[in-house]
């Protein structure tokens, strides 16, 4: 495909650039960017008013596949990664059987790669089947392609299998991605204990359930040297620990979710099971605190955690439905409204914590762009206000509590290797239907 995207509103936080300009794509790169460039024989695209921006990286997705095709599958998840402005996302090692193989990890890849959507890179496990007891054969998994190694969902529990991952993948130069979670302080606990869990008469998970195995792996990132991630961080507490690392220069980054920086423990009360997640949703203020820590980039990524369930899993009970909201389709306009509109952060600080920071903690160069990249692209139009609708949803999962919620700042166009994926909303193979 070769196009030019006319008069848009660049931003590149790698280089600074916040400046209205064309962009000329050609054989899946960018081949020229400036103002006012002359149309060729190529298709023109209209941007004014809209964001072009590098394409937009989630660090942590829940793909199902293997094992939990009910759910989604690898082309659904990515039908619903273009359709939220994303062009590569970052698959989870939690399937069945877990990607503690090279196998589980050739498989992802190759079925990504049949749906012709986005990039999909695959995460391996921490231990051998995910059970905390022993690592798995790390050097096999970098090898057949994955880009960090995480026990997702699980907490690895001893510090002896932690530090030796740490130390390990510190030869590959990959992260060790941390759920952090002391699963004997959050047994059975079904929401973030205080005030809320008082008055709904449910079981609390303490913050401190989040915050004490965040404690221990950044102490084990010291005493390695290993590169650690924090996956998903939810609490002020642990926004603290985080700052304290940076101060003894530990090598630690993190991410939070846009769930956990719009929605507090008081959405409960609705006793939705759309509200369940791992890790809870938290109090005002841990809300506060992460908003900050995003605002001045100590929290450099931003990430969905998308974690889709069908609905029979969804609709039980609240003690017994899974923990999961699913965010792929509403991410950007999620933050874009909390943070954005609301004058929290500016476009470009956003936008980076989307791009470049995913890109940094996984090595990539990713995340900007530049003459001669590849035409990974996300266009945002900033004032397109519009209700979430999930039976729109191109994602398996409805599981969020945001359905119906308007919000202000939706992706509009992802250009994914120089191939427009999604348009208006609508994902290749269905852009055209409407013509």
């Amino acid at each position: 495909m070769r196009f030019l995207l006319k008069g848009g509103l660049v931003i590149d936080p790698q280089t600074g650039l916040e400046k209205e300009g064309d962009i000329r794509v050609a054989e899946g790169k960018i081949v020229e960017m400036g103002m006012n460039l002359a149309v060729g024989d190529e298709a023109l695209i209209d941007l004014q008013g809209k964001i072009v921006a590098p394409g937009f990286i989630d660090l942590h997705v829940h793909l199902r596949e293997p094992g939990g095709e009910a759910h989604e599958t690898i082309r659904t998840g990515c039908q619903a990664a273009a359709a939220g402005g994303f062009t590569m996302i970052v698959a989870m090692p939690n399937t069945n059987p877990c990607a503690d193989n090279e196998g589980v990890i050739e498989l992802v890849k190759t079925r990504a790669e049949k749906t012709g959507l986005v990039h999909v890179l695959p995460i391996g496990t921490i231990s051998k089947g995910r059970a905390g007891e022993e690592i798995a054969e790390i050097g096999s998994l970098y090898q057949a392609g994955a880009v960090a190694v995480s026990d997702d969902g699980s907490c690895v529990a001893s510090g002896e299998v932690m530090r030796r991952a740490l130390e390990y993948t510190k030869i590959f130069g990959i992260p060790v991605i941390s759920h952090s979670e002391d699963v004997t302080l959050s047994a059975d606990g079904l929401m973030h204990e205080g005030k809320w869990s008082t008055i709904l008469g449910l079981r609390g998970i303490p913050a401190q359930a989040e915050e004490i195995m965040v404690a221990r792996d950044i102490f084990l990132a010291e005493l390695t040297g290993g590169k650690l991630h924090l996956a998903h961080l939810s609490t002020a507490g642990s926004v603290a620990l985080l700052k304290f690392a940076r101060q003894r220069g530990i090598m630690v980054t993190a991410e939070a979710t846009p769930h956990h920086l719009l929605l507090t423990d008081e959405e409960v009360q609705s006793y939705a099971t759309s509200t369940k997640v791992n890790p809870p949703l938290r109090s005002r203020a841990d809300v506060q605190a992460l908003q900050e820590a995003v605002k001045e980039g100590l929290i450099s990524c931003l990430a969905t955690d998308h974690a889709p369930w069908s609905e029979e899993e969804k609709e039980q009970e609240y003690s017994k439905a899974p923990s999961g909201i699913v965010g792929l389709e509403t991410a950007i306009p999620m933050v874009w409204d909390t943070l954005v509109v609301k004058e929290k952060m500016s476009p470009l600080e956003l936008i980076a914590r989307f791009t470049t920071g995913p890109a940094k903690v996984l090595g990539l160069e990713k995340g900007c762009l530049a003459v001669g990249k590849e035409a990974d692209i996300t266009i945002i139009d900033p004032h397109l206000k519009k209700a979430v609708q999930t039976s729109e949803f191109y994602s398996m999962g409805k599981n969020t509590p945001v359905d119906g919620r308007v919000f202000q700042g939706w992706p509009v166009m992802t250009i994914v290797g120089g191939k427009i994926v999604m348009r208006e909303g609508k994902v290749k193979g269905d852009i055209f239907k409407d013509a």
